[in-house]
This record gives structure tokens, C-alpha cells and sequence, in this order.
């Protein structure tokens, strides 16, 4: 048995905690804030959408970074155990569109007080209130990997404690308010450790263009979203997205940013495709037939049945085109400018939103430095890494907690 000390009482922190205590481990978990699994809450706007019901070799499709060093772990603690977990402790679960899976009461409460539950039948100890503040290592001690220092004790804010594994669970920049302030990067770069740039990732975009306020607002459904950068293509997707005050947010765009945060945003330029089903010579068929049905009205009014409301004004003015005009006297090369920008949208992008609004950091400890069996530091033996704070990401629907889960699981269940 062995003194294992968790720091961060999340999701990968809870569930690294259960896995070690289940083996007979003495398991102390050390949790900053007043109470477990406080991002937790906000998770899935307070319904907690915990996984995705997909197979693992599916799973890998919807990582961003990281990939091939989750393998291991998603394979090993996949969605379906994950969610077989959940209800083995008692809570009911639903699986919801794209395979989303959330707690059947819509309450995110659910899941931390389930993953609390988990942890103390098998003889956790939870300290809340209380902050890790250092980590201490005893030199030239013999590992797998050789002669490295080791983890010997942790202090807190209220003591020290005899510590064999430390396992930093401590999440990532990210809703600061929430606790995750950047604890567990201080720790790795304290022990050796790598930290790589740590950027916004799944996150609203911030806008050049003015007529992005006038649209707030406005949720455009079954459209394709795709960054070019240099006229090249870096994302694309098809989906859901939506105009706010400071420029667009919505699924697909906040997708986009984890993959483009780290492209310089100057050479970006974003493009909606407003008619993704209609191919050019389609939907200017479906032009001339509104105009037709429409050649007594005003063109403001002619652009009713293909376009929001809100939208038609910006795309007039986008094509130099008065809403004032006759429908009956819009020229070939108007409608073809028409057609044009339904197609290929464009909008100016100006950087990121900030962290207090990003729902996951994108980088953190480097990978090449951690065992992606056992989560453990190759420069520091007995000190492990699990969840956001290591430089893995993914898209929304679920995967940033379930690789959370993986990763604390493989940390906490390889302690021999």
C-alpha cells in the first residue's frame, strides 16, 4: 500500500482517486476550493454532458491534440465504462444527439456527487479548503527509467504529508473562477517539466467586422463554417453557429478555435456558407425563382424565404446591392454577387476569446516527458499528470471530460 496524494478534486482528480483507492491504496485527494468539482457545474451549461458514446477508435476522430498518446488510455477506460461507472454508483444516465451522453436528471450536481460517493466507499480522503503548495522530491532515487529524483512529502496550506505518488489533477487556465489557475503548470515546470504555449481552445471568435453586432443574436443552423488561412482551407464544418457582440460563437466556431489557435489570426479569414446544400448553378435557379414570385417587391423583401431577416441587409450591402431596389431590375451580375456571398460569407477574424470565457486550455505538460500508460513524469518518479493540465484537447460533445476520466484512471489505477 502506498501514500498517494491527489491534488484537484475534478474530474480527472475524482476519478484518479477512486481508481487508486480501489486497490488498496491510503489516498488523500486535496481540493483549493470549498467544494469537488466545481467546473464540473458549469459543464454542459449545468446538464454536464460527461461523455460520448462512441467507440474508441471513433473517439480519436474528435481529438484535437494527443491523439496517439490517449490511444492507450481511452482503449483502456473507453465512454462505455465510463458511463457503466456512473450507474454502477448509482446514477441514472441518458444518451442524447451525437451520442452525447448527460446525467438523466440534467443536473451536473449529479456527477460530482456520484464521483464523491465513488471516492469515500472505498476510503478516500477528502480535504477540502486545503492547497497544495509544494511538492518535494528526494534526490537519486532508482526508477524504471534509471536513477531520477522521487516524490517523498507534499505541503499545504495546513500541513505536510507523507506522499509516495502525487498525482496533479489541478485542470488548466480556463474558467479561473472555477479554481483552475494554473497550479499544476508551477508544479511541472518546478520539477523539470515542459510546459508547452498554453492558448484558448473552445472559445468564441472575436470579430473586425461592425456588422457582427447588428447580428447578435442571430443562430444560423445547417451552415458549413471554414477558416482559410492564405486562401487555403485549415477547418471546415458543417453545423451550428450563432452572431453575439463580440463576433461568432456556437459549436462549430468554438471547434475552430482549437484547431486555428495557433495560427497567426492576421492571415485568417472565416467564411460561412449560408446554403451549403445548393451548389452555385442550384441556388441560383432558386434566385430567379424567388424573384419571379417576387418582382414587385423590393429586393429587402425578396431575399425573405433564403435568408434571416436580420441577415439580408448585410449581405445586400456586402454586394453593393440597395434594399431598396426592384426585384424586377436586379441585374445578372447582382444576383451573381448575390448568390456568391450566401456561398462564401466572409468574415474578418481578430483573435480569441480570453480565458474566462474559454471552456478548456489547449497545451499544457508536454507529452514526450510523461508515460502514456501510467500518466507518470519520465524526470520525477511518483509524480503523475492527468487531465487538462497535460497537452491534450479535444472537440465538444463530451470528449474533454472523458479524456479527463481515461487519463485519471490510468494515473491511479498503475500505482503498484
Amino acid at each position: 500500500m502506498k501514500n498517494v496524494c491527489i491534488i484537484g478534486g475534478g474530474a480527472a482528480g475524482l476519478m484518479a482517486a477512486y481508481a487508486a483507492g480501489k486497490n488498496g491504496h491510503n489516498v488523500i485527494l486535496f481540493e483549493k476550493n470549498e467544494k469537488l468539482g466545481k467546473k464540473i457545474y458549469i459543464t454542459g451549461k449545468g446538464r454536464c454532458n460527461f461523455t460520448n458514446d462512441v467507440p474508441p477508435e471513433e473517439f480519436s476522430r474528435s481529438i484535437v491534440r494527443g491523439e496517439k498518446f490517449l490511444r492507450g488510455a481511452i482503449y483502456a477506460f473507453p465512454p462505455q465504462k465510463t458511463i457503466s461507472f456512473f450507474e454502477e454508483f448509482g446514477l441514472s444516465v441518458k444518451v442524447e444527439r451525437g451520442n452525447r451522453a448527460f446525467p438523466s436528471s440534467d443536473h451536473a450536481s449529479d456527477v460530482t456527487k456520484t464521483l464523491e460517493k465513488a471516492c469515500k466507499e472505498i476510503g478516500v480522503q477528502i480535504r477540502l479548503n486545503e492547497k497544495v503548495e509544494n511538492i518535494y522530491q528526494e534526490k537519486d532515487a532508482m526508477s524504471d527509467i534509471g536513477i531520477i529524483p522521487r516524490v517523498v512529502k507534499l505541503r499545504t496550506n495546513k500541513g505536510h504529508y507523507p506522499c509516495d505518488v502525487a498525482i496533479v489533477a489541478t485542470g488548466g487556465l480556463s474558467y479561473p473562477s472555477t479554481g483552475s489557475t494554473g497550479d499544476g503548470y508551477t508544479f511541472a515546470g518546478e520539477a523539470g517539466h515542459t510546459v508547452t504555449d498554453l492558448k484558448c481552445g473552445l472559445c468564441g471568435l472575436n470579430t473586425a467586422d461592425d456588422f457582427c453586432k447588428d447580428l447578435q443574436g442571430l443562430t444560423l443552423k445547417n451552415v458549413t463554417f471554414c477558416v482559410k488561412s492564405d486562401n487555403k482551407s485549415v477547418y471546415e464544418e458543417f453545423g451550428e453557429m450563432l452572431f453575439t457582440h463580440f463576433g461568432v460563437s456556437g459549436p462549430i466556431v468554438l471547434s475552430a478555435s482549437s484547431v486555428i489557435n495557433r495560427l497567426p489570426i492576421e492571415r485568417l479569414t472565416a467564411y460561412i456558407d449560408l446554403k451549403p446544400a445548393l451548389d452555385k448553378q442550384t441556388l441560383d435557379k432558386r434566385l430567379l425563382r424567388d424573384f419571379e414570385k417576387y418582382k414587385n417587391k423590393r429586393i429587402v423583401n425578396g431575399l425573405v424565404e433564403l435568408l434571416p431577416q436580420k441577415l439580408i441587409p448585410v449581405i445586400l450591402s456586402l454586394c453593393g446591392i440597395s434594399g431598396e431596389k426592384a426585384v424586377n431590375v436586379v441585374t445578372k451580375e447582382e444576383r451573381i454577387r448575390l448568390s456568391k456571398a450566401m456561398k462564401s460569407f466572409p468574415i474578418k477574424l481578430r483573435g480569441l476569446r480570453g480565458f474566462n470565457e474559454a471552456i478548456i486550455t489547449s497545451g499544457g505538460v508536454s507529452l514526450v516527458e510523461i508515460n502514456p500508460k501510467t500518466m507518470e513524469s519520465k524526470k520525477v518518479s511518483g509524480l503523475k499528470f492527468c487531465g487538462e493540465v497535460l497537452d491534450v484537447d479535444a472537440f465538444t460533445g463530451g470528449f474533454n471530460m472523458q479524456i479527463a476520466f481515461a487519463t485519471g484512471y490510468a494515473a491511479g489505477n498503475t500505482i503498484v
